[in-house]
């Protein structure tokens, strides 16, 4: 952290404010190799808490600045380490629970920027909001609400961009897990004043689950580091395969390529086929379903929404 910074940020928090002009001295002392590094996000989060009434602005740098730190500090780029992950969490949470919308907005930021991430972070992001709808308290509460038992529009929005967020158990898909915090969600809500988008939210997050594509796995920090060495190291045998074919004659490479499968015609797969058995639901995930509809001894009406839905596809 340079000493430009920390004189910035120290003169901010002594205030309790910060003007647009401070916040862009701060992004330019913040970002002047494209990085930030552990103090300065540390920094970001005390002055956060010491801020009495936080700008548009400065919530658009908080959540951008501490986006970059936890998504792209550590190698590989994208992919958010156990360490980030454990330490956003620590920051947002005040007696196990996150304090503020924007706090709320970084960590589902946060999801939708990474390529994978841990998949506790996740679990806390849910369990926020499930706790919100269940308790009536809570940031997407405007501080105001307090009837529990009701899904805002807020939560709606809240609850699908994080069940499809690419950093996740299930990148851009729906989980087991999080398909029965749907159907819990629902069993809790039944006959409350719902936002208008829930039951499309309820319908194609179970939907998704379901029929998701099995096959549709992201690439795992590990796999993404290996990767990245991979295609670092200047002495691996690509390198060299490269070079030998740059030394060889076309005809002859192109007939080496022929002796080991290369240009035959491959046999035709049914793209359809396999989609189609891919998106069925199983007899494991029937035997679920019937589970899940039977919790509340009736088929309710967000039930027949999504059995309407099923029959349909």
């Amino acid at each position: 952290m340079t000493l430009h910074f920390r004189a910035l940020a120290a003169q901010a928090a002594e205030d309790s404010a910060i003007s647009a002009q401070e916040i862009l001295a701060l992004r330019r002392a913040a970002w002047p190799d494209g990085k930030i590094d552990p103090e300065e996000a540390e920094a970001i989060f005390i002055l956060n808490d010491q801020i009495a009434e936080p700008t548009r602005e400065w919530s658009d740098f908080f959540i951008e600045a501490l986006v970059e730190f936890v998504v792209n500090t550590a190698a590989p780029k994208g992919h958010i380490s156990v360490e980030n992950a454990r330490w956003l969490i620590e920051r947002v949470s005040h007696d196990g629970k996150v304090g503020s919308l924007t706090e709320l907005e970084l960590l589902v930021r946060v999801l939708e920027k990474a390529e994978s991430a841990p998949d506790g972070l996740r679990v806390f992001v849910l369990q926020q909001i499930e706790r919100e709808v269940l308790t009536g308290e809570g940031p997407t509460r405007c501080g105001g609400e307090l009837q529990a038992g009701v899904i805002s529009a807020a939560e709606c929005t809240l609850i699908r961009r994080t069940i499809f967020a690419s950093g996740g158990d299930r990148p851009a898909g729906v989980s087991r897990r999080e398909a029965e915090m749907l159907f819990r969600l629902k069993d809790a809500t039944l006959g409350a004043d719902n936002a208008p988008a829930w039951e499309r939210l309820f319908v194609q997050g179970v939907g998704n689950y379901l029929q998701g594509w099995n096959g549709a796995k992201g690439l795992t920090r590990e796999r993404a580091a290996e990767l990245e060495a991979f295609m670092n190291d200047r002495g691996s045998h690509i390198g060299k395969f490269f070079g030998r074919m740059a030394r060889t004659d076309v005809s002859s490479f192109a007939q080496a390529l022929r002796d080991v499968g290369f240009g035959r015609k491959q046999p035709e797969r049914d793209v359809f086929a396999e989609a189609a058995q891919d998106h069925a639901v199983t007899d494991t995930e029937s035997t679920w379903l019937q589970a899940r509809i039977d919790a509340n001894n009736e088929v309710d009406a967000l039930d027949q929404a999504l059995l309407r839905f099923l029959a349909e596809a």
